[in-house]
């Protein structure tokens, strides 16, 4: 996410690391090349310069504190002129009226529908009943796929195959959810291009007709430039209350997003970054500035482990852990909770000083595939005693999941080491070991 952005922000800043002061000369070669990363990931030319200039000025006001370098002191400065470019608060989405419509609009291949499942998802954990309508009667199977979406996060879709009036439909839609009780719609429209007049007024007589309280705008985040260009004329018609950037999770240079909040002053709401259902956040412009200068972002990282962790098979992991009884069943369902939480190299992002770290690997949710395979190719028992596996048996695990004893001997080693710590800290926890007395200082 953003990565590219990131890596360059940070080359440019190291400019002022081990700098024992703030001079013009260091100052402005520095912001010389921020200016050229923001530009380089696709940041309109004039908002790079504005938050550059504003950086400098920034920066040169400073009286730098003896404990904080010039270095520190200017991702600080960054980081707060990032977060003022995004925004500066959390927008949420309007939901005050019953039934509350959100109209979905966008360009062609922006991930419409795909949004449109997610957010319904998003809002039925938070125990709203909701109706996804299919109002797209232009692109081949989009009523399908919309269904499709509907049966996977389990919320209905109203659609009507035979009829090509789109404000028909919709209106139809409203007067269904009223009659069902229905708290929240979720209006998805056929993709358009801003040049094309008919369709402009198709979606404009949609948004007349139904009134909705939240109109967001779908934007691919890796379609450059044009993405600001697309919002400005699709904001000029509609007076869209949002933005949503979908595809992070692709290789974008994702700065024409950035510039789209400033361009056309309208909050971006939510970011898509995969393609499961549960692949969605809301954007916080605080945590998405400390993630592209690397400093992480925990607190989004604990909101998808709250989201992901079932709380009861939590406490009974918890109390094997106490018992000394975990087993490798037990680490398989972990496993599984894990990867309900996203993609592994984004999480790993989140973790202050890891995104730098792994910036050139190549990490897969795949990457548990071997381990999972030698945990189902263990017998029940095997998985409770690990020690029962002698040579015999580990080549018939082999065998059966397609790996080498080496790699399970490598899994064996890893497992005993996670107990071995597991078991300090328990006895640390129930205090039967007493960590040393360091001297105070």
């Amino acid at each position: 996410m953003f990565e590219n952005l990131s890596n360059k922000l940070n080359t440019a800043m190291r400019t002022l690391k081990g700098k024992g002061r703030i001079t013009d000369v260091n100052v402005a070669a520095t912001v010389k090349e921020i200016r050229r990363a923001l530009m380089d990931a696709d940041v309109n030319y004039k908002v790079a310069k504005e938050i550059t200039d504003r950086i400098k000025d920034e920066a040169m006001g400073q009286k730098i504190v003896i404990a904080v370098d010039p270095g520190q002191m200017l991702v600080k400065i960054v980081h707060d002129e990032l977060v003022k470019l995004m925004g500066s608060q959390v927008q949420g989405i309007n939901l005050k009226s019953e039934p509350s419509v959100i109209l979905i609009a966008g360009l062609q291949g922006s991930g419409k529908t795909t949004f449109s499942g997610k957010l319904a998802q998003y809002l039925k954990k938070s125990g709203r009943n909701v109706l996804l309508v299919a109002c797209d009667i232009y692109r081949p199977a989009a009523i399908d796929q919309l269904k499709v979406l509907g049966e996977q996060v389990e919320v209905e879709v109203y659609s009507e195959p035979e009829n090509k009036n789109a404000v028909q439909i919709a209106q139809n839609a409203l007067e269904y959810a009223r009659k069902m009780g229905k708290k929240v719609i979720i209006v998805d429209t056929a993709g358009r291009l801003a040049v094309d007049e008919a369709m402009m007024n198709e979606i404009a007589a949609v948004k007349e007709a139904i009134k909705p309280s939240e109109t967001l705008f779908v934007v691919d985040s890796m379609t450059g430039q044009d993405a600001v260009n697309t919002a400005k004329a699709f904001n000029d018609r509609l007076n869209f209350d949002g933005v949503v950037l979908t595809k992070l999770d692709g290789d974008a240079r994702g700065g024409a997003a950035l510039s789209i909040r400033h361009v056309v002053e309208k909050p971006i709401k939510f970011i898509s970054t995969g393609e499961k259902m549960d692949a969605l956040d809301q954007f916080y412009p605080d945590r998405m500035a400390s993630r592209i200068l690397g400093m992480g972002d925990v607190l989004s990282l604990v909101e998808r482990a709250q989201n992901a962790f079932d709380e009861e098979e939590a406490e009974r992991i918890n109390k094997k852990i106490r018992q000394n009884q975990f087993s490798f069943e037990d680490f398989y369902s972990q496993l599984q909770q894990i990867k309900k939480m996203g993609n592994i190299k984004d999480l790993m992002g989140m973790i202050p000083g890891m995104g730098q770290a792994i910036k050139d690997v190549d990490i897969s949710n795949d990457s548990f595939t071997p381990i999972e395979a030698i945990i189902q190719s263990m017998t029940p028992k095997e998985r409770q005693k690990p020690e029962l596996l002698d040579m015999s048996r580990k080549k018939r695990i082999a065998a059966g999941s397609g790996t080498s004893v080496q790699q399970i001997n490598n899994l064996l080693k890893q497992f005993e080491e996670m107990r071995k710590m597991m078991r300090m800290m328990n006895r640390v926890q129930d205090g039967k070991m007493k960590l040393p007395n360091f001297p105070k200082r």
